[in-house]
């Protein structure tokens, strides 16, 4: 019988030093490229492609309705314009946090209306991305490579056993 608590087997240790963030989708298969990476990645896009098609259906059938309703040319004109700037600002917002974190994160909460209105450009941001590279994994790997040098150079800087050091004598 097991000492351990939750009955099971040790764990492996954790290594010492960074590890990756995961992706969504991905987990950390993205540092190596492992583990399915390139079918993944193929995965997701095509699932943001189908769901920006999706979403342009419903987003259509909405139309319809409107035109069924005969509200007129002017609401028509300004919902398809509304849409289409939510979807533009949608897509480039997604678009700039895959390749950097964003400094205002109020400003970035106060978009997320915005972005759930212009969810087309935010799938297509998604799908376009997800062709080279897992979303987001260009700005990952930036910052676990610099986490990786500043970890060899705190771990180089240390010289020997800080225990084994003669201790100044007290006068």
């Amino acid at each position: 019988m097991s000492d351990r608590a939750d009955g099971g087997a040790a764990a492996a240790p954790t290594p010492a030093g960074p590890q990756p963030e995961p992706i969504r989708f991905f987990g950390t298969t993205w540092v190596g490229h492992d583990g399915g990476y390139g079918l993944r990645r193929a995965g997701v896009a095509a699932g943001a492609l189908a769901a920006a098609v999706a979403g342009c259906f419903v987003l259509r059938f909405a139309y319809q309705g409107l035109a069924i309703a005969e509200v007129g040319n002017f609401v028509n004109l300004l919902v398809v314009i509304m849409f289409a700037v939510c979807s533009a600002i949608a897509f480039r917002k997604t678009w700039e946090g895959f390749t950097r974190r964003p400094a205002d994160t109020a400003a970035e909460a106060s978009l997320r209306s915005l972005k759930m209105i212009g969810f087309v450009g935010s799938l297509l941001a998604y799908f376009f991305r997800s062709l080279a590279e897992a979303p987001g994994e260009k700005l990952h790997r930036a910052e676990y490579d610099q986490a990786i040098v500043q970890y060899e150079r705190r771990r180089g800087s240390r010289t020997g056993n800080p225990a084994a050091r003669k201790k100044p004598k007290r006068k």
